[in-house]
This record gives C-alpha cells, structure tokens and sequence, in this order.
C-alpha cells in the first residue's frame, strides 16, 4: 500500500527508511516460527535493498503487536534515531489488529520523539523536526465494518508500478500463506487491483495509491503537507475529501 510512494521519494532525493514492526514469525503453514521469521527478514532486506531503503529490525512478533508500554518505548528509539520529517504507516481502520496496533504505536512513537522526559529503550535523545504522518489506505480499501474508506490524496505510482511489484515479489514466502488463509490467489495480483481502483479513484492516474494525513497537533504545522511538496504533480488532493479545516464553528 506504500511502496510506490517510497520509490518516488527516493527519486526526489530523499533518504527512505523500511521497518516492518512484526517479524512475520506465524506467516507459514510449513515452517517454524524461528524459520518463518528468519526467511521474512531476508525477504524485507532483500526489498529494502531493490528500494535503496534503510532496513529497520522487527521489534516483535505477529499478534504481539500491543499498544504497550514495552512497544512503544522501542518504537519510538526508532523514530528519535531517524527523526523524520514524513511517517507513512498504516490505517487506524484495517482488518487486522496488528496493523491498526501499529498505526497506533507509529503515531505516539512520533508523537513521543520530542518529548525530553519520555524515555525510549535504547535511550535516544529527543528531536523536535517538524514531521507529518499519513496512514495508507487499509487492505480491501475499506475498514473493518466493511465501509469504503476514501483517501485524502492520491499519489501517481504508474512510473514506478513495476519496480513495486519487484519490490513485493521479494516477499515471496507471502505467496502460499496469504492464498491459504486470507483467499489472496495471488498477492501481487491483489496489489496491483487495489493500486488500479485507486488510479480509477483518482480520474487521472492508471495506478495510484492514497492516504490521509494525521491531524498536525504535536507534530508540526497545520498545513503542513510535505508529501505533495516533495512529490509535486505527482501527488493530487481529491476533492471528494472534506475534512474539517477551520475547527468547530
């Protein structure tokens, strides 16, 4: 749901950072965990690698992503460690509670980085770079209760469709848990139907993907939208998203 944005920025110029929170560790009906977890490291570097990204370690396992103390705390190491100015992570609405989990974890580890009392496991010093967040649009492009969940901007990934694709192909251990238990025949297949919808969405762009960008208090300027700024005519508003821009009347 975010590559392609990746890709661009790091044809902008910009320097990339990958981290999958989980380890992947219950994705196999053949292998162990300790195996399974193994092989999708290899995997994510192997991704990262094809998208000039710095890999970041797991901090935990599948269905231990908690919104707790211990997590949060490793998280936002992280975060302090690279002091973004751009965090692109997940819906607060998915199907599955380990990414809404992380979606929580990335915005307070954010929140958290220039915060001086706020203790991060390793210690890391606190930042104050103003930063941005957006969460990608959920898997299916609607959230739990089945609702259809409508992106704030689109990002044109047409250029860089097929570099995303060899970039989700190196996660191929994927390939036979996903048709096993979630009825994805083929996960590349999958990913290329969601990034077409959302170019049709978006009435101008053949392959696309959306997001929607965190409320900025704590994190920087109102209108602050370093995305479109970096992206340029690639990154398009979609008017059929009215947020709230001038608070309560």
């Amino acid at each position: 749901m975010m590559a392609g944005t990746l890709l661009l920025l790091r044809e902008a110029a910009w320097d990339i950072h990958y981290m999958n929170v989980s380890s992947g560790n219950l994705g196999s009906l053949t292998f162990t965990p300790a195996k399974t977890a193994r092989i999708r490291a290899g995997e994510a570097q192997a991704s990262a690698s094809l998208m000039q990204a710095v890999w970041h370690k797991p901090i935990c396992h599948d269905l231990q992503v908690f919104y707790d103390d211990r997590t949060l705390r490793r998280l936002a190491a992280v975060v302090r460690e690279v002091d973004p100015s751009i965090v692109l992570t997940h819906s607060p609405q998915d199907y599955m509670e380990d990414h809404m989990n992380t979606a929580r974890l990335a915005v307070t580890a954010t929140f958290a980085r220039g915060v001086p009392g706020y203790r991060t496991v390793p210690p890391r010093q606190h930042v104050s770079t103003s930063v941005a967040i957006y969460h990608a649009m959920p898997h299916g492009l609607c959230d739990h209760l089945r609702r259809p969940v409508i992106p704030e901007a689109f990002v044109n990934t047409t250029d860089v469709q097929d570099r995303k694709r060899e970039t989700l192909e190196c996660h191929n251990s994927q390939r036979g848990w996903l048709s096993a238990t979630q009825a994805m025949d083929s996960y590349l297949a999958t990913m290329e139907e969601f990034a077409r919808t959302l170019g049709s969405m978006s009435k101008k762009f053949q392959f696309a993907e959306g997001w929607r960008r965190h409320l900025h208090y704590g994190f920087g300027e109102a209108n602050a939208d370093p995305l479109k700024e970096a992206l340029k005519d690639r990154y398009l508003l979609n008017p059929a998203y009215q947020p709230l821009l001038d608070g309560p009347q």
